[in-house]
């Protein structure tokens, strides 16, 4: 018989989340988080909470939806929610330019695939009623691209994420709906990327039925907290028709624990899962957060500062080709060429944390989500330059915190 091993107590250092996700987590949310009682999950507090959270999201994502509310869990979660509704045989057409469309595209395979396909290629079937439509890395989605298909293919459904942080480009959302309304397909959106970084409102989309997002990310509120989702009322018709081969991610079932029921809200709803305390006051809080900033306001300074960080890191011979205003896609200079994955690697070690992409070519990936202070962007141009020059790049420092302080010195003037 051996000793039990009991490990240290887990230490984790605190870090730069620069990258495109998770974000950094306001000290507030974190607050209440830490804070909140050791409460039963049907405490009236913790009820209340989910109420106003569900009213709060409804602002920040600027709908009348009834069915908008958030699944515990990443942004995955809320995705496998949204798309449980494409059925076996379900007609759909996917755009992928990028990883996480790409991943889109898979989840819709695996869910419109017969039983017979789906086991002729359990990890990656090839269902003959879904066509992805693949769009060359670094290239946005058009309205173009998308009236193309719908009008080919004719789908039930089409899916297209609307900000693609695998490549750090923006969809066309406006093309997307307006095609989806003209052919007589339901829209489905991966918002995972977008909602609370530009300033949109989902009702100015009638083509698009569902979305879903994220909690880390523009919300910024841990991983595991709530994926914010909406649905029309013409998705949960559907639904009513078809059902849905889940209970944990059924879209009807997950609204009725937050008091939404036959399309209303109502005063009590009824137990689907076992919601944390802890999760829904800092989902609650991360809510107040950006209401209280407004979602105009933070998507002025997330483009703000994005072009601080792209002049910068133009200015050391880096080449960006995202335009997202969340995150900024490089490719470094010719002198580090192929060497991607290294530059990363260091940072890393260095507690400073941007990402390379995760799919061909490889590029490198800064994120400013919640870092959005002159402050913060400095370090961050700061750290990458020094992670350039210690691999043999030839950056002036000097000329590129100059060129940063003249983006923020002109702001200040302009005020």
């Amino acid at each position: 018989m051996t000793d039990t091993q009991i490990f240290p107590q887990l230490e984790i250092p605190q870090t730069i989340a620069a990258g495109p996700g998770p974000g950094n987590t306001d000290p507030r949310v974190l607050q209440r988080f830490a804070a909140a009682g050791v409460a039963d999950h049907m405490q009236p507090d913790v009820l209340r909470g989910m109420v106003e959270a569900k009213q709060m999201l409804r602002e920040v994502m600027g709908t009348k939806n009834v069915h908008t509310y958030g699944v515990a869990g990443t942004g995955w979660s809320g995705l496998d929610v949204m798309f449980n509704a494409v059925m076996p045989g379900d007609k759909v057409v996917v755009f992928n330019n990028g990883t996480f469309s790409g991943i889109d595209g898979l989840t819709v395979r695996m869910k419109a695939a017969t039983a017979e396909e789906l086991a002729a290629s359990p990890l990656d079937p090839k269902p003959a009623s879904v066509t992805i439509i693949d769009v060359p890395h670094g290239t946005s989605v058009s309205g173009e691209m998308v009236e193309r298909a719908l009008a080919e293919h004719k789908p039930k459904w089409a899916a297209m994420a609307h900000w693609e942080t695998g490549s750090g480009r923006i969809n066309d959302i406006r093309g997307f709906s307006d095609a989806c309304e003209k052919h007589g397909a339901m829209g489905l959106v991966d918002a995972v990327s977008s909602l609370g970084v530009e300033d949109f409102k989902i009702d100015d989309f009638p083509g698009v039925h569902g979305w879903a997002s994220c909690p880390q990310k523009g919300i910024c509120c841990l991983p595991l907290t709530y994926a914010p989702v909406s649905f029309t009322d013409t998705y949960i018709a559907e639904l009513k028709k078809t059902g849905c081969r889940s209970f944990v991610h059924h879209p009807i079932l997950e609204a009725r624990h937050w008091g939404i029921i036959e399309g209303k809200d109502v005063e009590k709803g009824t137990y689907h899962r076992t919601h944390s305390a802890y999760a829904v006051a800092a989902f609650h809080e991360a809510l107040r957060i950006t209401l209280q900033q407004s979602v105009a306001q933070r998507a002025k300074d997330y483009a703000f500062h994005e072009a601080a960080l792209r002049e910068a890191v133009t200015a050391m011979g880096c080449k960006v080709t995202s335009n997202m205003t969340s995150l900024v896609v490089l490719n470094l200079p010719d002198s580090l060429a192929g060497r991607e994955m290294e530059l990363v690697q260091n940072c890393r070690a260095e507690g400073f944390g941007i990402w390379p992409t995760l799919s061909e070519p490889v590029q490198v990936r800064i994120g400013i989500l919640n870092l959005l202070t002159p402050a913060a962007i400095s370090d961050i141009v700061t750290r990458f330059g020094e992670a350039m020059r210690k691999l043999g790049a030839e950056v002036d420092m000097a000329a590129v915190s100059d060129g940063l302080d003249k983006h923020y010195k002109a702001s200040m003037a302009a005020e």
